[in-house]
């Protein structure tokens, strides 16, 4: 199992608490894992991305040119990294940011108004797990308790408090997946 994951937005979106946590989740069920991270000279507002690998094998470069999942919280971002998902991958957008749509018909794309869903949690902030509960629902790729312990990890003491929040955010995401699957 290789799994080549691009993460992208704006800065203060999330981004790299998205991949940190997808690189602790992997290493808590032993896997090996990369995490690159990217952004440009504004912390928040300016663009970020990261490239997250899982793999069964070790990890032989950091570096995604060819992702098999991209998972994209803006328009630039979708711009850039929608035509490099391979064949066969599955491309996550927040609908509610993103405004372009996938034409592609060798890719799955998977449209998620997480902003919306977010704000119905109570926190706008959390959109970005929204998208990652989508994710893992699509992929498969790590389980959903992982996460959750990964949280514990990822988040610093004084943020634990959210731990639920995010927990009721990755599981809205899923359930968003799991009803398109149905239809």
């Amino acid at each position: 199992m290789l799994e080549e994951i691009l993460i992208a937005g704006f800065g203060g979106q999330g981004i790299m608490s998205m991949g940190q946590l997808l690189a602790h989740s992997g290493l808590h069920e032993g896997k090996n894992v990369s995490w690159l991270p990217s952004y440009g000279p504004e912390q928040r507002g300016g663009t970020a991305n990261c490239a997250v690998v899982i793999s069964d094998e070790p990890v032989g470069s950091p570096l995604v040119s060819s992702p098999s999942a991209a998972i994209v919280l803006n328009n630039p971002s979708f711009e850039k990294f929608e035509p490099m998902v391979r064949p066969g991958g599955v491309l996550i957008t927040n609908s509610s940011l993103v405004s372009a749509k996938s034409a592609r018909t060798d890719i799955r794309s998977i449209e998620i108004d997480a902003t919306s869903i977010a704000n119905g949690l109570g926190n706008g902030r959390v959109a970005n797990m929204v998208l990652l509960g989508a994710f893992i629902e699509a992929t498969g790729i790590l389980s959903y308790n992982s996460l959750i312990e990964s949280l514990k990890k990822v988040l610093s003491a004084d943020k634990h408090h959210l731990i639920e929040l995010n927990r009721l955010a990755l599981a809205k995401g899923a359930a968003m997946v799991q009803e398109s699957s149905i239809k």
